[in-house]
């Protein structure tokens, strides 16, 4: 009687059960059924022979289960020390390799093809490096990436990585990887197998091209016209740039050498230098965003080059690894930055923004008093201010019952408000709520400025800021409230003697009185509104004089032919400095009667319920139709309600613009946040010891010399950011008299 057999697949299942029961004795004698020991087993038992698309899969698995958080220590001995979860399966993977030699040929056999069929060059020469397609087009190509699926490319070694490690997180994974283990597997898998290379010199060869690709991208940067142009110190034959070329020729034909990698290192360092020279200049004569982005592009291309040349001259092995981990671990970092358009964005603009809040941080000087004689004169500046601003109130509420078409209502709202501020400005009046963006652009400066007395000096000066900013403020805001209710009742009484009629019926005021309630109607957002666009008239103001400092229009001006023909020599100067002088204020004045009258036309337009909800406009129309609705209306509660939306109003205009301003210029100048909490406390501290210094100026003592205001030092052309131009000069003190623009 013949016995049965059993059937080919039991049989097969019984031949890799037992191979895996094997396969766990030897490795796990003390574990043999850990599942990270058999996921081993089943990988490396599935190798695949041919196909680079396969071999990338079985690679993409592999770093899945090095990435397992259980660790597998303790399989042989039992009082193996603890280790990372990466490390103990890394060195189980090498004792498997070390003890299996058919499996160490099958899986070095992989490896080869693997970097073989890849090419490093992307990854070590452009991933993380900006494009070059400047900064619109590097956002907008981001952009489109995030939205548009991208074809794959398996033959590059930079897809590869984020195939490998898909989290920014990982970066850190691969960066706390053992390099003695990673060592001690090159030494198994990484021979070479003639006439194919070791993979180890074929990333080499790769490493070398890019120092050599660029090299010719940083140097044709560092040689452009307007980045020499701002670094006269170096002559054309002399730059570092043309060298650079060179220097990396020589590496590629010498195969990187020490010696040559050391001129290499020399090299990038004399680039740098010169980086930092055309970076003051930026600093001191104006910043361009495409300049700044290219040279974000310089300053990243040298650290790539240092980065691969301190690879390079390591020697095989463990330090080598080290390297070598530090590298690709910032390469994962800016592989993922690349696609984030917010990255490129913040990276690009924060230059920009810092010297343009510089710029309004130095017209905020002007709004800040040292003595009694300036707190004087802000309040007499304000009270015009106030006078003027009621002016525009009544022209507003005039205007507005006009029957007029939507655009020329905008036109007439824009016209009311920008003659408004041009002419507080040629009068040298004052108008508070523009005060607040100034004066935080001007403490964050000091605040990020060291002083010659170091830090504790530092603080002690914007301890003494602080308080002068306050009584400032509250000097203006008074002076503006108070001439504007006296100005817009005088209004009221001389209105009807002119046109026979009150300038505000009795409906009209009841509405003027509802719109103000701080509840039952939008007064805090549309005064929060209103602070933003504060804020953003006073950047529109640094940013137009930074502009015309770049483009050097003062100096254009002053030496324009048909100007000179006209006005002579010395009239076109003139005319240069004065344009240079009050180019900001007439821009940020401009600016912001075009987006106070901007949200009542767009909201008319969309059907949208904005408005704006300016304190010094909004009180001198209560004021108005305080007078119109009488004596007993203005004890009623709804009028006591509208005065309370006032002071909200004051409060949202104030606090919105100077906390925007105050965030932004803090992160422009890269101030620590310790920094800024170290202040509050101090500034707590005096204000509880002395309430008074916040709010009037000091009693001056016959003989008493003038405090002056820390404020940020010039910088001295050539140096890095931030540099004194001389320790021993004092500080710019603000302790004259001034007479500031609105």
């Amino acid at each position: 009687m013949s016995t049965p057999h059993a059937p080919p697949d039991r049989v097969k299942e019984k031949r890799s059960t037992r191979e895996v029961d094997a396969f766990c004795v030897q490795f796990a004698p003390r574990a043999p059924g850990h599942p990270a020991v058999r996921d081993l087993q089943r990988l490396l038992s599935e190798l695949p022979a041919q196909g680079l698309e396969a071999r990338l899969e079985w690679v993409e698995r592999l770093v899945s289960w090095l990435k397992e958080p259980r660790p597998v220590h303790g399989l042989v001995e039992a009082d193996e020390p603890e280790a990372p979860a990466a490390s103990t399966r890394l060195g189980l993977l090498a004792r498997v390799l070390e003890e299996r030699e058919k499996l160490r040929e099958s899986l070095g056999a992989l490896v080869r093809e693997v970097v073989n069929g890849t090419s490093g060059l992307r990854l070590f020469a452009q991933v993380g490096l900006p494009a070059g397609q400047g900064f619109l087009g590097e956002a907008v190509d981001r952009l489109t990436r995030h939205v548009l699926p991208s074809p794959p490319e398996h033959h590059q070694l930079s897809e590869l990585l984020l195939r490998l490690f898909p989290e920014p997180g990982d970066a850190a994974w691969l960066e706390s990887l053992p390099p003695e283990l990673l060592a001690r597997l090159t030494a198994l898998l990484g021979g070479a197998r003639p006439p194919e290379p070791a993979p180890e010199e074929t990333v080499r060869t790769s490493q070398v091209d890019a120092l050599v690709l660029l090299s010719a991208q940083v140097a044709s940067l560092g040689l452009a016209e307007d980045v020499r142009e701002r670094c006269p110190e170096v002559a054309f034959r002399a730059s570092p740039f043309l060298r650079l070329r060179r220097v990396c020729d020589s590496v590629l034909a010498r195969g990187a050498a020490p010696d040559s990698l050391r001129e290499l290192q020399d090299g990038v360092e004399e680039c740098r230098q010169v980086v930092e020279i055309v970076s003051g200049h930026l600093e001191q004569y104006g910043v361009s965003v495409d300049l700044v982005y290219r040279l974000e592009r310089i300053r990243r291309g040298l650290e790539r080059m240092d980065a691969l040349g301190r690879v390079l001259r390591t020697a095989p092995g463990e330090e080598r690894w080290r390297e070598g981990l530090g590298l690709v671990g910032e390469l994962l970092r800016q592989a993922h930055e690349d696609r984030s358009v917010r990255a490129v964005v913040g990276r690009n603009v924060r230059l920009l923004a810092r010297k343009v809040i510089e710029r309004a941080g130095q017209s905020g000087e002007h709004y800040i008093t040292a003595t009694r004689r300036d707190f004087h004169n802000m309040v007499h500046s304000a009270v015009g201010g106030g006078l003027v601003m009621a002016l525009t109130a009544a022209l507003e509420m005039y205007t507005g019952g006009l029957a007029l078409p939507l655009f020329f209502q905008g036109l007439v709202y824009a016209s009311n408000y920008v003659g408004t501020f041009l002419l507080m400005q040629v009068l040298g009046f004052t108008l508070a709520t523009k005060q607040p963006s100034m004066a935080a652009a001007t403490l964050a400066s000091a605040i990020g400025q060291e002083g010659p007395e170091g830090p504790e000096g530092r603080l002690k000066h914007l301890v003494e800021l602080i308080p002068r900013i306050t009584r400032s403020q509250l000097a203006a805001a008074l002076g503006n409230l108070g001439a504007a209710l006296l100005a817009a009742l005088g209004l009221a009484m001389a209105f009807p003697l002119v046109l026979q009629r009150p300038l505000l019926s009795e409906e009209t005021a009841r509405e003027v009185v509802a719109s103000l309630h701080p509840w039952h109607s939008g007064t805090v957002p549309y005064a929060a509104l209103t602070g933003l666009l504060l804020w953003v008239s006073s950047l529109v103001a640094g940013w137009l004089e930074n502009w015309a400092v770049f483009r050097r229009l003062p100096e254009g001006l002053a030496h324009h032919r048909v100007l000179r023909r006209v006005l002579g020599e010395a009239g076109a100067k003139r005319l240069g400095e004065l344009f240079g002088r009050h180019i900001a204020a007439v821009g940020g004045n401009v600016s912001l009667g075009m987006l106070l009258a901007l949200p009542v036309v767009a909201g008319a337009f969309f059907g949208l319920p904005l408005d704006v909800r300016h304190v010094t406009l909004s009180f001198g129309q209560l004021s108005l139709a305080g007078y119109t609705l009488g004596p007993e209306a203005v004890l009623r509660p709804d009028f006591l309600a509208a005065l309370g939306g006032v002071a909200l109003t004051l409060a949202m205009n104030f606090g919105v613009s100077f906390s925007l301003a105050m965030g932004v210029a803090l992160r422009a100048r890269d101030v620590p946040t310790a920094d800024v909490l170290g202040l509050v406390k101090m500034t707590v501290v005096r204000f509880i010891a002395s309430p008074r210094s916040f709010l009037l100026p000091p009693r001056e003592q016959p003989g008493e010399p003038v405090p002056p205001t820390f404020v940020p030092l010039p910088l001295r052309e050539g140096r890095g950011e931030g540099v004194p131009e001389d320790p021993e000069l004092p500080q710019r003190s603000t302790g004259e008299n001034r007479n500031p623009s609105p």
